[in-house]
């Protein structure tokens, strides 16, 4: 089971005014669900959309309403709530919200806490504030509301989408508010530490594709989904990301740009377009090593009982091809991670690996045992030795792994 993500956070929850009130009822259950204890803050056009008692009933807390609610000894709401906070998350965030913290209104008590909230550098701890959209398409491009959010932005709030689609008035566009899911795991990423600020980081995922015809080909067992976490995670971190993808039916994760690829060739050259520009470059795909020459038509059958005789061309080896940019720079970047996914001599193989392809970090696994589960056990390989990581969720291997390619990268001055 995964480990939850949020346990000992205190989140705040705002809902302001809006009809996707109703999908902050799923936010609550799923951020309860990651471990956190939320406080739900509403304001009393919020209060038109969703009950109180709904959110209570949810949240497992009775729900602010009000800066004169007279419960608080000090009847400084604003102030305490802000103080225990860990993320104040506000979605939906109406227009007029967003209108009120760009101009530091603050009549209510949402937008008094958001404006209370300890966000400086030099603040004991300062509370990330994430402001998630939800309006009309019109109202959404408006000027006046791309202003607001601009300087929502330069006053420290995270703009977290909106997303396009149908909306409650009929009409169809920009200014949904996210799902719930989207919404918790960008609150996750918001209160992971920032390892990889500033830096690139590009990851290649899952499987190759080989035709042999029109309608068959050769392929393997990786699912893509260590690649996809050491990409999130890494995202998480603050990085740049880059996910080259085999065909896999993943869900991109949450600040990633994804090119999506078939075969080992394809692979190679978008790996290589980008690899020169990268900080770090982590290997994860699970590339066929051959191609057949593929047939024109469909390969039927004879009544022979022989398959007929296939030409067969080895693929270039990528990460070697990567590896040998970076060993000829000075910078020695891109910091190059390979991946070994074996079914026996694990330590054995993965150590060639690292000395073949001049590599400064090979991952091992058994392939087998992991091919398609979302956990997996992992055995790290370099220069001084092996170490083993237990078995764990993919998610959490992936932040132990760019925690591991953060403090190397610092320990060579930064890889860039």
């Amino acid at each position: 089971m995964a480990t939850p993500q949020l346990a000992g956070r205190h989140i705040v929850l705002g809902l302001s005014g809006g009809i996707a009130c109703y999908k902050s009822a799923e936010l609550v259950r799923l951020l309860v669900k990651q471990g956190a204890s939320v406080q739900v803050v509403m304001t009393e056009a919020a209060c038109q959309f969703i009950t109180p008692l709904t959110m209570q009933a949810l949240s497992n807390r009775p729900v602010a309403l009000s800066q004169w609610d007279l419960r608080e000894p000090n009847a400084m709401a604003h102030i305490n709530l802000s103080r225990q906070a860990d993320a104040i998350l506000v979605a939906p965030a109406s227009a007029d919200f967003i209108a009120k913290l760009a101009q530091g209104r603050a009549d209510e008590l949402l937008s008094l806490l958001c404006l209370a909230r300890p966000q400086h550098a030099l603040a004991l701890a300062p509370v990330p504030l994430l402001l998630a959209p939800a309006m009309n398409r019109e109202m959404w491009a408006h000027p006046a509301t791309q202003r607001n959010l601009a300087q929502a932005r330069a006053d420290g709030a995270a703009i977290l989408g909106p997303g396009a689609g149908d909306q409650a008035c009929g009409e169809v566009g920009d200014g949904r508010m996210l799902e719930a899911a989207e919404l918790c795991d960008a609150l996750i990423a918001a209160l992971q530490p920032k390892l990889l600020a500033g830096l690139r980081l590009l990851v290649s995922a899952g499987p190759t594709f080989e035709a042999i015809d029109p309608v068959r080909g050769v392929t393997n067992l990786s699912s893509g989904k260590m690649g996809f976490a050491i990409a999130r995670a890494a995202a998480e971190a603050g990085a740049s990301v880059t996910l080259v993808a085999g065909p896999v039916s993943l869900a991109t994760p949450l600040g990633v740009q994804r090119i999506d690829v078939q075969s080992a060739l394809q692979m190679h050259d978008a790996v290589l377009a980008l690899a020169a520009q990268q900080d770090v470059f982590v290997a994860t795909a699970a590339v066929a090593d051959w191609r057949p020459t593929a047939q024109a038509q469909k390969i039927k059958k004879d009544g022979s009982g022989r398959l007929p005789q296939l030409q067969w061309t080895e693929n270039p080896d990528i990460l070697a091809a990567v590896a040998a940019i970076a060993n000829a720079s000075p910078a020695r970047r891109p910091f190059c991670v390979g991946f070994a996914a074996e079914s026996q001599d694990l330590a054995r193989h993965a150590r060639d690996k690292l000395l073949r392809k001049g590599l400064p970090l090979v991952v091992g696994n058994i392939g087998p045992a992991t091919f398609g589960r979302d956990d997996n056990s992992l055995l790290l390989v370099d220069a001084a030795g092996d170490r083993a990581l237990p078995p764990a969720d993919k998610l959490d291997l992936a932040r132990t792994l760019v925690s591991e390619i953060a403090r190397r990268l610092s320990e060579q001055g930064g890889g860039a």
